[in-house]
């Protein structure tokens, strides 16, 4: 099931969106999903961001077993 969430443009920020939704022939929420797509992907492809999630996640497995005893 999708999930809704509310973003906050300026006004600057809209009309631009709006334009390249326009000129691109899709749903301004398409656009935005198309651009979180993409940024997911340069994270996963980033190797900083990969080390810290990977620090992230074994921060959180020692707080989730301790959490476990």
């Amino acid at each position: 099931m999708p999930k809704g969430f509310t973003v906050r443009l300026d006004d600057d920020q809209a009309e631009e969106l709006e334009a390249v939704a326009k000129v691109d022939g899709v749903p301004v929420a398409e656009e935005i999903r198309q651009a979180i797509t993409e940024r997911i992907e340069q994270r996963r492809n980033d190797d900083e961001f990969r080390a810290r999630l990977r620090q992230s996640i074994a921060d959180n497995q020692k707080i989730l077993d301790r959490l476990a005893r």
